[in-house]
This record gives C-alpha cells, structure tokens and sequence, in this order.
C-alpha cells in the first residue's frame, strides 16, 4: 500500500500535467482519477476538490519562490539597500519567467487569488516579513531610518505590487518593467535612507 503522502504527490503531479496542458477549468476530477489510476471518490479521500489540488500546486510554487527570496535576504557583503534592489528584481525575475514557461498557470494563480483570498494573503505576508529583514538590518547598519519596518515592508509591497506576477496587470516586455522597477526602487530608496547614504546608494 502506498503511503498517503506517496499519493497525494501523485494527484498533485497529474495535476499539473492536465493544468499546464488543457487548462485548469477544463480539468475533471474523473480525469485526474484516471490518471491517477483510481476512483474519484478514492481521490477525494485526499483533497475535498480541484481547488484544493490548484492551491496545493500553489503552495509548492510559492514555496520556490519565497526559497529565491530567502537567499537574497541571506546575502553577505551586501547592503540593505543592495539587497532591497536584489530582492525586488528577484521577485519579478522569478514569477515573470514562471508565467512565460508556463502560460496556463496564469489561471491557476487567478483562480487561487479569487477563490482562496486567504491563501494569497497568507503569501503577501511571508513576502513582507522577508523585506522586513531587510529593512531591519538597514536600520542597525544606519543606512536606513525607518520607524516601523513592518508598515514600511506592506507600503513597498504596495508600491511594488505591478512587478509580482507582472503579466497579470501589463504586457510589458520583461526589460522595460525591469527599467520600471529601478526607477520605483529609487524612490523607494530615496524615502528610506539617511541622508549620508543618499548619494552612495540610489542613482
């Protein structure tokens, strides 16, 4: 007998074959069964429904790209303003190439984000924690001078929000929102940094 979760990383894998080849909504749970080479009610002893598959695959992405995010943060001989710059070009390297390999995720990743507000937001979260290291260390270096670096982590967030999953809001070429992105991060930077940091930091 396999084990559970032997099975589940199954569902989930014929998951994303049927999700990236035919599309999520066009997706059956009798097809995945099939594939799976069970029924749809032994299917359900694992997920209560698609979704819950589609938020499962979500997860795991996420998972990837907050990892990519976590190694920025973990940067030595980098400043926090270097950093901050490196994280949010990660950020929007990481999901625009994930969309352009695979245009079918962009539903999946719509339907999460309408279905499961919950699950986004749990994500923004994780993603504002790791740019609240980075502010944080900012301020003990004295580069940044920053009152509440949670508050200011949710306001770049913000500010930023066009370059995560960027094909969701435009149809900019990667380049172009890459020059967007820099000019928004001096700005950014512009507002957080002491003054002596200034000329140094931002161009």
């Amino acid at each position: 007998m396999k084990c559970p979760d032997t099975v589940r990383q199954n569902i989930i894998k014929a998951a994303k074959e049927r999700f990236l080849h035919y599309g999520y909504n066009k997706t059956t749970i009798a097809e995945l069964a099939r594939d799976c080479n069970m029924s749809p009610g032994n299917l359900y002893r694992y997920f209560q429904g698609k979704l819950d598959i589609a938020e499962e695959i979500a997860r795991e992405s996420s998972e990837e790209h907050l990892e990519a995010l976590r190694e920025v943060v973990r940067m030595t001989g980098k400043t926090a303003s270097e950093k901050l710059r490196a994280y949010l070009e990660t950020a929007l390297k990481t999901t625009f190439d994930m969309l352009e390999d695979d245009p079918r995720i962009y539903e999946v990743a719509t339907t999460i984000s309408q279905e499961r507000p919950t699950f986004a937001n749990e994500q923004m979260a994780k993603d504002r924690a790791l740019m609240a290291e980075i502010l944080s260390a900012g301020n003990a270096a004295g580069e940044f001078n920053i009152p509440d670096v949670v508050n200011a982590a949710e306001m770049i967030q913000c500010a930023t929000m066009k370059f995560r999953y960027p094909q969701l809001w435009t149809q900019l070429p990667y380049d172009d929102l890459v020059r967007e992105l820099r000019g928004v991060t001096d700005l950014i930077l512009r507002g957080v940094q002491c003054p002596h940091s200034r000329v140094s930091e931002v161009a």
